[in-house]
Order: C-alpha cells, then sequence, then structure tokens
C-alpha cells in the first residue's frame, strides 16, 4: 500500500504508465491500492482503469504471441512449465472462451496460461476478441474492488502479500459470482417471458380462427 502511495508520489502522471507495465505481467494488488488512492482523490479512476485494461490487454497478447511462435523452446528451455501446460490444454479443449475469460482470476497461472492458449489451436483473432473483453472485465474488477471496498482491503495490507492477494481474489470472485447469478437469473426471467408470450399467442391463434385468406 505505501509502495503505491509513494510510487504516485515520485512520478505523477507517470504512474499511469507504470500500472500498463506492471499489468501486464501481474498486478491484482497493486491495481486495488492504485484504485484506493484514486477514491482519494491522488488519482483520476478513468485513466488508472484505461491503464490497467490496456496493459492486462497488451501483455495477454505479448504471451499469446510467445507460445504461438516460442512456444517449444519455451518448455524445452522450461520443462517444470510441463505440468502446468499439460493442465491448462486439458481445460483449454473443453472450455476454451470460459477459460480465456478466467484465467487471470486464477492465483498462479496466468502467464503461463497465456503461453498455452498460444500454443493451442485457438485462432489468433478469437483469442483477441476474448483477451479484450476478459482484460476489461478484469480490470473493472480489481479498480471498483479498490474504488469501493478500499478501506476495507486496506485491512489487509498489515499481513503477507500472499494472505492480501488470497483475499482479494476471492474478494471478487465472489463478486463476480454473485454478478453471474443476477445475470443467469435476468436470462432465466427473459426466457420464461418470451415462452409464456409464445404461448398467449398461440392461444389467440386459435381463437381467432383459421385465416381469412385461406378460406378465398
Amino acid at each position: 500500500m505505501h509502495e503505491v502511495f509513494h510510487l504516485i508520489h515520485e512520478h505523477g502522471n507517470w504512474f499511469y504508465l507504470i500500472t500498463f507495465v506492471w499489468t501486464a505481467l501481474e498486478g491484482e494488488t497493486f491495481v486495488v491500492f492504485a484504485a484506493l488512492a484514486a477514491q482519494r482523490g491522488f488519482l483520476n479512476i478513468e485513466l488508472l482503469f484505461m491503464s490497467a485494461w490496456t496493459g492486462s490487454m497488451c501483455g495477454d497478447q505479448v504471451f499469446f504471441l510467445l507460445g504461438r511462435y516460442c512456444g517449444n523452446w519455451i518448455v524445452a528451455r522450461f520443462p517444470g512449465l510441463r505440468p502446468k501446460l499439460a493442465k491448462v490444454f486439458g481445460w483449454l479443449e473443453k472450455h476454451a472462451a470460459a477459460f480465456v475469460l478466467s484465467y487471470r482470476f486464477m492465483y498462479g497461472i496466468r502467464n503461463v496460461s497465456g503461453i498455452a492458449v498460444g500454443m493451442s489451436r485457438l485462432a489468433w483473432n478469437r483469442f483477441a476478441g476474448l483477451n479484450a473483453l476478459a482484460s476489461f472485465l478484469w480490470a473493472m474488477a480489481f479498480c471498483s474492488a479498490g474504488y469501493l471496498f478500499g478501506d476495507v482491503i486496506e485491512h489487509f495490507g498489515h499481513r503477507k502479500e500472499e494472505v492480501v492477494d488470497t483475499s482479494i481474489r476471492g474478494l471478487m470472485l465472489s463478486v463476480l459470482a454473485l454478478f453471474a447469478c443476477v445475470l443467469l437469473v435476468r436470462y432465466a426471467v427473459f426466457r420464461w417471458q418470451r415462452r409464456k408470450m409464445a404461448a398467449i399467442q398461440e392461444e389467440i391463434n386459435k381463437a381467432s380462427g383459421p385465416d381469412i385468406c385461406e378460406k378465398l
């Protein structure tokens, strides 16, 4: 927390560029505390969001391209990545879109996931679209967490960084799960209303009898 405020004090508007670079690699806790600084008037929350969104998107696009063109060399150079890559390949085979949209929220596998997706058969343009959406959701989630709940999250700052990361991720996954539930309920209501209207229309058609044109 104090490191973030120190960077803001030392670098001023260059902090947004620092955010871009930082979020290209990881940066959930960084973004949350930066958003808390925005809540307190030290930063512009819109510029912070744009920096986090574009940084996250560009970073994962780079990891995708590394996987696509240098994946075999990377695996040969770092054989310890094989177990993680194998797990990611399994997820990609079953739920490629869902995985690309969600892997940013999984601790410790973001960068290797980008490489694994690049090594898969997923088309570049499809990944680019999913990556842009996923980055938007990621930046929105953690900027909102810091801006709205930063005072609560700040209390975690006295603990170890791993505990802070786990606590923040747990909070954001809970918020996203609630949001997903709301969307599912709205979708279910929408489908029910459509079926109901279709049934009513069918009853009206039956009650109106055969079409006049048919009689003619």
